[in-house]
């Protein structure tokens, strides 16, 4: 278990933060149907760490992209708290991403025109935030880019996307943060203090997250492992 996690109280333990049940996914192809989760089921607690491993083409992007609102299942059912995540229109969708859930890719995604303060802020300002700025660079300046606030991305080095990244995801102090392979795109030095970062910011937070990741070292600073493989839940354990 990481020595950073925070010795947090669940709010609720009978009533864990995200609720997964029997979740499905079926996606086409020029070839048919292509059943990629089968049957799904995970619940996380407010504030815990889960690595989600296991091999390429297992699932687990799929799984996160459904949890974030950005793939429908085809059967079973998402909980965010007491919100139905599988049941939402896009417009609800959108508005759960906004204030609750962060993202952060192996790519950075960050808007290329827009400098890092202004990346940071946008969440912000369409959750309609007075402080958006202030608030955007106070989480730039957490993550050590206070010096970079005005450069635009093409200005900015590999690591320091990603922090301007993680200051996006977490800048509207969200309840759910997914992570996929955030430090893919990272040589090994970046990529961990990329990850010393994301785990200091998460228990500062005290913020539920869910990290894909296929490196050993990474996966064990979770709280929890769960390991899947051809779409199916195979052997979760502590890590």
């Amino acid at each position: 278990m990481d020595a950073t996690a925070p010795s947090f109280v669940p709010r609720d333990s009978l009533a864990p933060l995200v609720r997964i049940r029997d979740l499905h996914l079926t996606v086409p192809s020029a070839a048919g149907p292509v059943n990629i989760l089968h049957g799904i089921d995970l619940d996380m607690s407010q504030g815990e760490a889960v690595g989600l491993v296991g091999p390429s083409g297992s699932g687990k992007t799929s799984l996160l992209m459904v949890l974030a609102g950005l793939e429908r299942a085809t059967a079973g059912s998402v909980h965010l708290g007491s919100q139905p995540v599988t049941a939402m229109d896009e417009d609800a969708l959108a508005r759960l991403r906004r204030d609750r859930i962060g993202i952060v890719f192996q790519a950075f995604h960050l808007i290329p025109t827009m400098t890092a303060l202004e990346n940071v802020a946008v969440p912000l300002e369409l959750a309609g935030r007075r402080d958006a700025m202030a608030q955007a660079e106070a989480t730039l300046r957490a993550v050590g880019m206070g010096h970079r606030l005005t450069h635009l991305p093409a200005q900015l080095s590999g690591g320091e996307q990603q922090r301007v990244a993680l200051a996006r995801a977490f800048a509207p102090e969200p309840d759910l943060l997914l992570a996929d392979e955030p430090t893919g795109n990272l040589d090994h030095a970046t990529g961990e203090q990329v990850m010393d970062l994301l785990f200091h910011l998460r228990a500062k937070a005290g913020t539920t997250l869910l990290l894909i990741t296929h490196d050993r070292a990474l996966a064990a600073r979770c709280d929890r492992l769960v390991h899947l493989a051809d779409g199916r839940i195979a052997a979760p354990a502590s890590a």
